[in-house]
């Protein structure tokens, strides 16, 4: 709470999170009400413009994820090169100078949606994950979380596949993309150290902990396999296999 106003050093009124206070002396209170009047009214218009920006700021987080959702499904669809700004602006509802208030360039945009379905794969990857409890079962529910966030996130999986391999990827984008699935790197070193895992580069067993799964998830959305728990059980059982020491 901070205070406003003195007089004779008796304070006048304090301004809070939640409202106005007024706490006036007994004598000329409605000649102090009116020197105030300005300051109080000052203080109410600041915390309508707070509101106001506020406001702007969730439409403004709406707007930029209606952007994202255009790009992924014109990617997946056309491709990256075939994808201009004009196009995604024309697609996410707003016009084509609007797009970049919110973003640089094309390169600026691809970047950040990068990070941002990184995000909430690594979300999903890590939702009640316990690494107390055995490598195996930790590693075991990381990949089967992994296994479930691609196959119901079809468009979002096609374009990090895309992006990944695209000159247009920033070395930052890649590493703070990869520093969110650090709970899985840990857990290789620690491994390594009591040899549950293969004494290797941690990058390698990363690869083979995801890629099976990556391959079987492009095959699924190419209509060469089925979806089947049993399917899951055998990619993570080999997976398993081929890190462990």
């Amino acid at each position: 709470m901070a205070e406003i106003a003195k007089r004779g050093g008796e304070p006048l009124f304090w301004v809070d999170s939640q409202a106005l206070i007024l706490r006036l002396s007994q004598k000329n209170e409605e000649k102090s009400l009116r020197k105030l009047g300005p300051l109080i009214k000052q203080t109410i218009d600041f915390n309508r413009t707070v509101d106001y920006y506020r406001a702007m700021r969730h439409k403004d987080e709406n707007k930029s994820e209606s952007i994202f959702n255009a790009a992924i499904q014109l990617i997946t669809e056309h491709g990256l090169s075939e994808t201009s700004m004009s196009k995604i602006a024309k697609k996410a509802g707003v016009s084509a100078s609007t797009i970049y208030v919110y973003f640089e360039n094309k390169e600026d945009m691809l970047n950040k949606l990068y990070l941002s379905i990184k995000k909430k794969m690594s979300l999903a990857v890590f939702y009640n994950y316990d690494d107390s409890i055995s490598y195996q079962s930790a590693f075991e529910h990381a990949l089967r979380q992994y296994i479930n966030f691609v196959l119901t996130h079809k468009d979002e999986f096609l374009f990090i596949e895309q992006f990944s391999n695209s000159p247009l990827l920033h070395k930052l984008s890649q590493k703070e993309g990869i520093e969110l699935f650090e709970p899985i790197f840990s857990l290789f070193e620690k491994g390594k150290s009591q040899n549950i895992f293969k004494k290797v580069d941690t990058n390698l067993l990363h690869m083979f902990m995801v890629y099976p799964a990556m391959a079987y998830a492009k095959e699924y959305f190419s209509g060469q396999t089925d979806s089947k728990q049993e399917n899951f059980n055998e990619i993570i059982q080999m997976s398993w296999d081929a890190v462990k020491a």
